[in-house]
């Protein structure tokens, strides 16, 4: 269940759209001042924000700018009443996600939750495919190799078997289950999978020290050696 806060000093809208989403299995805190906001969320961060411009105490611009540099996880839609586009466009190129202008109807307020979320679900999963160990970079939904930012050059069963191992996260991953997962097969002796490692390592250059031997078993990266 998604946590979503509602920053709006107007107490009729607030408790209007607090309403409405909790009908829509929502979990939501209405705030009628920035104060009162940041005491909740300073303990715990929301998945949205549906977030005034005119506030008391604190202009909605001025928030917005806080909160994208705290936490760029948090999705923000913009509530105004203001015509200006200005308004609109600088909420945008500030981050947040989108925005919606008062007088608004609660079914398209609910749309647009609802979009915002699902953008940031995705974002999030894509996220996930990219990993960092030290100088070593990689970018499994696009294939890019790194090493201190400088692109990698891999031959295709020498990228997935790195991607196998790092997507392993530090456990150990049998010559077995490498062979099953990269050639399809297991070659028994063959030493097809030692000289695949022994090639990526001198690649990867300086971050070849992260692919660890286990002795008998298979390899891994990360952890400490067992060469």
């Amino acid at each position: 269940m998604e946590n979503i806060y509602v920053l709006e000093d107007d107490d009729n809208i607030r408790k209007l759209v607090c309403y409405a989403l909790v009908k829509e299995g929502y979990c939501v805190k209405g705030f009628p001042l920035p104060s009162e906001f940041y005491s909740v969320y300073e303990q715990q961060k929301p998945d949205l924000i549906l977030l005034d411009i005119m506030l008391p105490e604190e202009d909605g611009i001025s928030i917005l700018k806080k909160i994208c540099c705290d936490n760029e996880n948090v999705r923000i839609i913009m509530m105004t009443a203001k015509d200006s586009e200005i308004d609109k466009v600088t909420g945008l190129d500030l981050g947040a996600d989108d925005y919606i202008a008062k007088p608004f109807g609660i079914t398209e307020l609910i749309s647009r939750v609802r979009a915002v979320l699902r953008r940031g679900e995705k974002r999030n999963a894509a996220k996930e495919k990219i990993y960092h160990i030290g100088e070593l970079f990689v970018d499994a939904e696009c294939h890019i190799v790194k090493v201190n930012g400088q692109i990698v050059s891999l031959s295709y069963k020498e990228y997935n078997l790195l991607a196998e191992l790092i997507k392993a996260n530090g456990k150990v991953l049998t010559r077995e289950v490498l062979f099953a997962k990269i050639w399809g097969e297991y070659y028994g002796e063959s030493r097809t999978l030692d000289v695949h490692i022994r090639n990526l390592r001198k690649k990867l250059g300086t971050a070849g020290k992260y692919i660890r031997t286990v002795k008998n078993i298979g390899y891994r990266i990360g952890g400490e050696s067992d060469a």
